[in-house]
């Protein structure tokens, strides 16, 4: 019984899975045929005689019914093959992305770990001591860092700490691979991952404190208290786990809206990663790779938030025993 629930489960998701990547694919498709310009243009540049046009057209098949643009798309995208760059420096929608999502990846990842190592302490411990004077002060640091644009956040920490204090380097990037190894290249991604951790921190921090709050008024964390269990143990063993639910959860959405959302550091920090590739390529209308970039990014975003949903079981016996 418990082997077919999950196949049923596991198949529901499956189709909904399916059924967001198809209407994010078709959408992103359809949008871009009417944005303003010419692919064709981009090719040959604004002096290209109209027969000219016409045979880029023809040949990158924009001369077709929009559904047959779309069937033979998606078609290839299904085996990996997402297409061309339009614009120099040309090559494959695919090692475009291969060498800028590492970059927007490492970046997502560190941001999120960054903020929930300083999120959950935080959280916890201002639960604890609801309205005490460490409560009230990280509750007004957290309204002041989500009322920080983040192009400010980025700004002031690259003038504080790499302009004056010259701790961390202003721009440039180094791989994992790299000869300089990990050390340098941590180095280069602190600050930029800082500031996407800042705001995420401030609001991991309010959702871990409201939920941590109402956990700790639970029946059972009173009678863990009155056998007179450390308080260590009340807090991480009984009281954060059921409490990181939504926190888990918010997470792994931030997770995959920042790997499509890191633009605005990226730009900041002049970093080669996928939030600059995006723009470069729809000022370009190189629409390959606006739609490459759009479709890994939706894939992402819902695998994560599958992985999520799966890991509620791990963390509150209460939902496994609901689903059977």
């Amino acid at each position: 019984m418990r082997s077919a629930s999950w196949l049923q489960t596991a198949g529901r998701r499956a189709i909904h899975l399916a059924l967001v990547l198809f209407l994010v694919s078709a959408g992103t498709f359809s949008l871009l045929q009417f944005t303003p310009g010419d692919p064709a243009l981009a090719i040959l540049g604004n002096s290209a005689t109209p027969q000219a046009v016409k045979e880029i057209d023809h040949q990158l098949g924009l001369d077709k019914p929009l559904l047959t643009q779309y069937g033979h798309w998606i078609s290839h995208a299904l085996t990996g093959n997402l297409g061309s760059s339009l614009v120099p420096p040309g090559g494959t929608v695919v090692s475009r992305i291969a060498q800028t999502l590492p970059v927007s990846l490492e970046l997502t990842v560190l941001a999120v770990f960054m903020a929930l190592l300083l999120a959950i302490p935080i959280g916890v411990w201002s639960a604890y001591r609801e309205g005490g004077p460490f409560d009230r002060f990280f509750s007004g640091t957290s309204f002041g860092l989500l009322s920080t644009p983040g192009f400010v956040t980025g700004l002031v920490l690259a003038l504080l700490f790499s302009l004056e204090v010259r701790a961390f380097p202003r721009s440039q990037w180094v791989r994992i691979t790299s000869s300089q190894g990990v050390p340098s290249n941590l180095k280069h991604a602190f600050l930029p991952a800082l500031t996407l951790a800042l705001p995420l921190m401030a609001i991991y921090t309010r959702l871990l404190r409201a939920d941590m709050v109402q956990t700790l008024r639970e029946d059972y964390i009173t009678f863990a208290r009155s056998k007179g269990m450390p308080v260590r143990k009340v807090l991480l063993r009984y009281a954060l786990r059921p409490s990181s639910i939504s926190l888990i959860t918010l997470s792994g959405v931030t997770l995959g809206a920042l790997l499509g959302g890191t633009v605005i550091v990226e730009t900041i920090y002049a970093l080669p990663g996928m939030g600059q590739l995006l723009v470069t390529a729809v000022g370009d209308n190189d629409y390959p790779i606006v739609q490459g970039v759009v479709l890994i990014v939706a894939v992402s975003y819902v695998l994560l938030n599958l992985i999520v949903d799966v890991s509620y079981g791990f963390l509150d016996p209460r939902t496994r025993r609901g689903r059977r």
